[in-house]
């Protein structure tokens, strides 16, 4: 068994005084608070350079022994998206005739979703975060750790970036996702996680007017 060691290297930090990381911490809030799910996407073209630090800026993500365990695709391909959306809807129509709930379409009736995704090939662009539990080197397997713990860490800067860029995103979670490995020829190893479009919102876009908890539901102090 071989190991690499990475050396260590000075960590360069940039430190600010009090008042001004509450302005910061403040202004973060502010953008990320303006962030809504959205379904009504424009077909407004987007640079494939913008998407690319998107995703980078995600796979900045910390990962069980940096491992870095995921494959995010891009798909702007018309003739893909339109694939993708046909295999998404055929699930989510079966999921919402059978598959969920009477408790879980209730949950859902108020956000007005339905089986129809006009947004997978509305939106310039998907991307298909896929995750692998583990890798093949020169055909070995050789396990991952804490994968969707990482791969959720991922998809939160990932969305943090979309909003920062001033575009926006839909979490999208087809139940089963498999056919997005086939559509897209990914390996046995690779799992589907995550479907996400992201564009620019249409001209007459509508969202939920919902309302998230306050500080004190969600922060318990020792």
């Amino acid at each position: 068994m071989t190991s690499v060691e990475y050396p260590h290297i000075p960590f360069e930090h940039r430190q600010f005084a009090e008042n001004e990381m509450l302005e910061r911490a403040n202004a973060f809030y502010e953008e990320m608070n303006a962030r809504r799910s959205l379904r009504f996407f424009s077909d407004r073209a987007v640079p494939q350079s913008v998407m690319d630090r998107i995703i980078l800026t995600a796979a900045t993500a910390p990962s069980g022994a940096h491992k870095q365990p995921w494959t995010f695709c891009l798909v702007g391909d018309s003739k893909l998206k339109a694939q993708i959306k046909e295999a998404a809807e055929a699930e989510e129509f079966e999921s919402y005739n059978g598959r969920m709930t009477e408790e879980w379409l209730r949950d859902l009736a108020p956000l007005g979703t339905d089986w129809h995704k006009e947004f997978l090939t509305t939106a310039p662009w998907l991307i298909v975060l896929f995750k692998r539990n583990y890798d093949l080197i020169d055909g070995q397997k050789h396990k991952n750790y804490y994968v969707v713990e990482s791969l959720g860490i991922a998809c939160g800067m990932l969305l943090a970036a979309i909003q920062h860029a001033g575009l926006v995103a839909l979490t999208h979670t087809p139940s089963p996702m498999d056919f997005l490995g086939k559509i897209l020829g990914r390996p046995d190893h690779e799992r589907p996680f995550m479907l996400i479009p992201v564009g620019y919102p249409a001209a007459d876009a509508t969202v939920p007017d919902l309302h998230r908890k306050p500080l004190e539901e969600v922060r318990i102090v020792f």
